[in-house]
């Protein structure tokens, strides 16, 4: 009946079109679905065009331009203010103009070495968030596998206590045990129930919370609670260190934000230095006036300037951008004790984490065995008392629960291993 029930329940709260069935699939529908990582690839474009943009400074412009009009004399006079003959015109001009800059107090080039940093900057920030992303989805396939294992193991506690009620209730009519023994089995049996409604709604919850990060779902029943780690983690807490130092990309871009914040120092200063640049312009203009038929003029041009005072804008910007490479400095610095922290403490959770599952294995054991022993000592007349029995079951339930828990805690910890050292991307997972 209970195993009825659990049916109808999982298709009634999963009515969807498609779902990822193992945690690889959900790991690769997020990796192509997700509305913040794809974000996060459009802004690695908009980087590769600021490298175009920086290279236009080096290039020369080119600018035609033109214009018709038409002009209508009503009255002309000379000098003298006699009246002399107007002709209506329509004068028109065409002009290509081609500049160069030849000197801009090395701003472009500072200008252009940013903007190729700022494009590593943006395939680590995608690194960043791709790994959140990931994680993200990691938490929430397992947290939906707990939650429906947690209500698979209640829904068989209830099972069990209903059938010990059904017991106890025979074998008070036999004058086995006593009512208070009957109204303890009702009472564990109410509370099972309670943990039941308990655990289906943390089943919803993380439902919902999955639906969000990964997808929709369809059937519960699809759903695989075995998964095996296969990615290389680091053999040692030193080992784990020297990788995050070369992929870890909070550090990397600390590192990167300091050498952008280097070129901004020279592009300020470049404000401050003189400018040259070269231009020709050929116009050729038709219909002037009364006198003048036609009019082609070349200008070829060199200019250079040089500012001495702009209200102190230059100067002020200049120290601006010292002070915030100063503080470039400092966070970089911040970042290094943060990364070498995260690392560690990714490490010890991985450990521990791995000692404990073990531990609660051997604890679910023993649980087993002791509560079949008093089970069976109990219905076969001996001094167990129903309290024996109820307790014998808690401590069984409370063991599985942990193990479902601890199961999921170590696969996190290997996840979270690889976060902190910087590979939990979606080339080494082999996403598509």
């Amino acid at each position: 009946m209970k195993k009825l029930i659990l049916i109808i329940f999982f298709s009634t709260i999963f009515l969807s079109s498609s779902y990822s069935a193992t945690l690889v699939q959900a790991l690769d529908t997020t990796y192509k679905n997700n509305s913040k990582l794809n974000a996060e690839r459009e802004n690695l474009k908009i980087s590769k065009e600021k490298i175009n943009e920086a290279k236009s400074d080096f290039l020369p412009s080119i600018t035609i331009s033109g214009y018709v009009s038409d002009e209508n004399t009503t009255k002309l006079t000379n000098r003298k203010g006699a009246e002399i003959q107007s002709t209506d015109v329509e004068p028109s001009q065409e002009s290509i103009l081609i500049e160069q800059k030849l000197f801009q107090g090395l701003g472009g080039v500072a200008n252009l070495k940013k903007n190729n940093i700022g494009l590593e900057l943006s395939k680590l920030r995608l690194k960043k968030v791709e790994q959140e992303i990931l994680l993200e989805a990691i938490e929430a396939y397992t947290n939906f596998v707990v939650s429906k294992k947690k209500v698979e193991i209640n829904i068989s506690n209830v099972n069990l206590l209903e059938r010990q009620v059904e017991n106890d209730k025979n074998r008070l009519e036999r004058s086995e045990i006593n009512l208070t023994d009957l109204a303890q089995s009702e009472a564990s049996l109410a509370g099972a129930k309670a943990k039941l409604i308990e655990a289906e709604n943390q089943l919803i919850t993380s439902k919902l919370n999955y639906e969000k990060t990964i997808g929709v779902v369809s059937s519960y029943e699809e759903l695989s609670e075995t998964y095996v780690f296969n990615y290389e983690l680091p053999g040692s807490l030193a080992s784990a260190n020297q990788i995050a130092k070369k992929e870890n990309p909070d550090l990397n871009i600390a590192i990167l934000e300091l050498k952008q914040s280097q070129q901004d120092i020279l592009i300020a200063r470049s404000k401050l230095a003189p400018s040259a640049s070269i231009s020709f312009k050929m116009t050729q203009t038709d219909d002037t006036n009364s006198s003048y038929d036609e009019t082609d003029k070349e200008i070829l041009k060199a200019e250079a300037s040089w500012p001495i005072f702009s209200g102190g804008k230059n100067i002020a910007s200049l120290k601006k951008s010292k002070s915030l490479r100063n503080q470039k400095q400092l966070l970089l610095e911040d970042s290094k004790k943060s990364n070498k922290a995260s690392v560690a403490n990714a490490w010890s959770n991985f450990q521990s984490s791995k000692s404990f599952l073990t531990s609660i294995r051997f604890q679910v054991k023993a649980a087993e065995i002791a509560n079949e022993g008093i089970t069976n000592e109990y219905e076969s007349g001996s001094d167990r008392s129903t309290l024996d029995v109820i307790q014998s079951n808690s401590i069984l339930l409370d063991a599985r629960i942990n193990l479902v828990n601890s199961k999921r805690d170590f696969l996190l910890s290997q996840f979270m291993l690889l976060v902190s050292i910087g590979r939990l991307t979606g080339s080494y997972l082999g996403l598509n």
